[in-house]
């Protein structure tokens, strides 16, 4: 069987950030008044721990996130995301003919914990269209997903994220996944 031409490129990518990843210098956090915006390239990989039943599947995701300086005190959010997700919905792990893609938008919104700058939280809601492959053509329906997470800052632009996430597609159960990523800002 051969791997999925899209599994191939999002672990090239992902291959290719993380070698050029310098670890070497402390995080610094901006505080919280700070205007400015930053970008986000995020590549989250699963395994995903898919309940009802913690089946563990493949999910990969990489997408792009920017925070408006203006939207730091919005409830709802300070940062636009742009992702796409493949995961695998059957039997296996790494690929079979009941994958989905997903394309979403996104509302994050970041705030610190206390007692630390290294670890920061995030809730994520994203919307968007999945897309079914396994039948005689695609089907295609609405996709929501809620996110809580906690990001730990390796350095003042590379960190790595652990969610947990809340995830319902209209024709399907329920269904929550825990997964980790690397992102790199810029």
């Amino acid at each position: 069987m051969r791997p999925h031409p899209t599994i191939v490129n999002a672990l090239l990518l992902m291959v290719g950030v993380l070698t050029h990843a310098s670890f070497g210098w402390a995080q610094g956090q901006p505080p919280p008044s700070d205007s400015g915006t930053t970008t986000d390239l995020f590549v989250m990989l699963g395994p995903d721990l898919d309940r009802p039943g913690l089946v563990a599947k493949a999910n990969y995701n990489i997408g792009v996130g920017h925070t408006f300086g203006f939207l730091k005190g919005d409830p709802a959010g300070d940062e636009v995301t742009v992702a796409y997700t493949y995961e695998n919905a059957g039997p296996g792990f790494w690929h079979s003919s009941l994958a989905s893609s997903t394309e979403s938008i996104g509302i994050m919104k970041n705030f610190g914990l206390p007692h630390t700058a290294r670890v920061t939280g995030y809730t994520w809601i994203q919307i968007g269209l999945t897309s079914f492959t396994g039948g005689p053509s695609v089907d295609n329906h609405f996709y929501d997903g809620e996110s809580l997470g906690a990001i730990v800052h390796l350095t003042e632009q590379r960190s790595i994220w652990i969610q947990e996430s809340y995830n319902k597609v209209l024709t399907v159960p329920w269904y929550t996944t825990t997964s980790f990523g690397y992102t790199w800002s810029w």
